[in-house]
């Protein structure tokens, strides 16, 4: 069934070093008040800024459009303080979600009033929209505070709709998040906001949740590499301890991962010995399991790195892909991955604990939590099926491109 993308745009992108045209993007609009911090979250989030070097920013005094590649394209609108949505040049309908940013500090009325006059504006014009409040800089404050004037904030924004009629209070659905850059909360908010907008979240979210039966994972995300969103995850909860866990691990194999380099890559001189082959083959020797996807599934061999059995060793960059060579033979793929075992007094994570890492796609990680018996004693299992998880992934992500004009 072909999706629908009610609230997308098609622009002209670069991606991998290579021209795409026509790329239905899905938009995200940033709106808030003046040093609210707009600037600073798409920084951090997307590239990769430190948080101490958000200080140096300058204030944005004009709309700018920001166009980002994960599981979708997106295209992020950031926009001055000052800028009211009469002075958009595109309809509000054009838009898949609207995030205003309000300083957790910030309690003022021109502040509060502005968000609601917004809000309805909004919703009038397109009631599909998604509503998504950040109250930002919650570090700025102590736990008891930052709780207080978070919950201040909320009620002050629903008394004002009310206030104006009492419908607004419980037709516009609105969702708000407490937020800061110095911490995982604002990947978490955002990861958030973004499955609402893709519409292959159900079928990535049952790959998930077959991948942990199957592998008696206690928790898995996909995550998108490069900004540290989970763009799915399975059905159990999701707890912060965990999922900071999984984001710090993430941020130490992006920041040294680029000081390992695959053997497979590196001139023939220095290359040992042919190593093993991991053959997802129907003939396969490994134990039998349920397939994680429907339908056909062609073999493929995927290369083994010797950096694999060095646990808890950072990862080397993602080498897929690669385009034919001289001869016009395509390269083999390459799909790099790590584990650590944790110590038991990580917080929120029972003891005997190991995490996995594999890339999925040139931008989407698998990170998922097994026990280490099973991940020691039934490793290839587990692998067979992160194989099959793969597949499904990438077929899905080929149709999304197909579908948004992207191949």
């Amino acid at each position: 069934m072909r999706p629908e993308y009610g609230s997308t745009s098609r622009t002209s992108s670069q991606t991998d070093g290579r021209p795409k045209s026509d790329v239905m993007r899905t938009k995200i609009l940033l709106l808030g008040m003046r040093r609210s911090g707009k600037t600073s979250i798409q920084e951090v989030l997307f590239k990769n800024l430190p948080a101490k070097q958000t200080f140096y920013l300058e204030r944005t005094t004009r709309l700018t459009k920001h166009t980002y590649d994960t599981v979708i394209p997106l295209e992020i609108w950031d926009c001055p303080g000052d800028m009211n949505l009469d002075s958009l040049d595109v309809p509000l309908s054009q838009f898949a979600t609207l995030i205003f940013v309000i300083d957790i500090q910030d309690l003022y009325q021109p502040s509060i009033t502005k968000i609601v006059k917004m809000v309805i504006a909004a919703y009038k014009e397109s009631p599909r929209i998604n509503l998504e409040v950040f109250v930002h800089k919650a570090d700025t404050l102590s736990e008891e505070y930052r709780m207080d004037n978070w919950r201040y904030t909320q009620q002050r924004i629903l008394d004002e709709l009310g206030d104006i009629s009492p419908e607004y209070e419980q037709m516009i659905p609105i969702n708000f998040h407490l937020t800061s850059i110095h911490d995982h909360t604002l990947h978490d908010a955002f990861s958030r906001t973004l499955h609402k907008s893709i519409e292959s979240l159900p079928y990535l979210e049952d790959l998930l949740n077959v991948f942990c039966t199957n592998s008696q994972s206690s928790k898995a995300f996909l995550f998108d590499i490069n900004s540290r969103l989970y763009v799915a995850t399975d059905a159990s909860p999701v707890d912060a301890p965990t999922h900071s866990l999984c984001n710090d691990y993430l941020l130490m194999l992006n920041s040294f991962g680029s000081l390992y380099k695959s053997i497979s890559a590196s001139p023939a001189r220095h290359k040992p010995p042919t190593p093993p082959l991991f053959t997802t083959s129907p003939t396969s020797s490994l134990p039998a399991s349920p397939r994680l996807s429907s339908g056909s599934h062609s073999t493929r061999s995927v290369p083994r790195s010797p950096l694999l059995s060095y646990r808890g060793a950072p990862a080397p960059p993602p080498v897929l892909d690669q385009p034919p060579s001289a001869n016009g033979k395509s390269k083999a793929l390459f799909y790099p991955s790590a584990s650590t075992t944790l110590a038991p007094s990580a917080v929120g994570v029972p003891a005997g604990t190991t995490l996995t890492y594999h890339v999925v796609t040139r931008r989407l990680a698998l990170l998922a939590l097994i026990p280490t018996a099973v991940w020691e004693q039934r490793r290839g299992l587990v692998e067979y099926n992160v194989v099959f998880f793969r597949e499904g992934v990438q077929e899905i992500c080929d149709v999304e491109e197909e579908v948004r004009g992207g191949g």
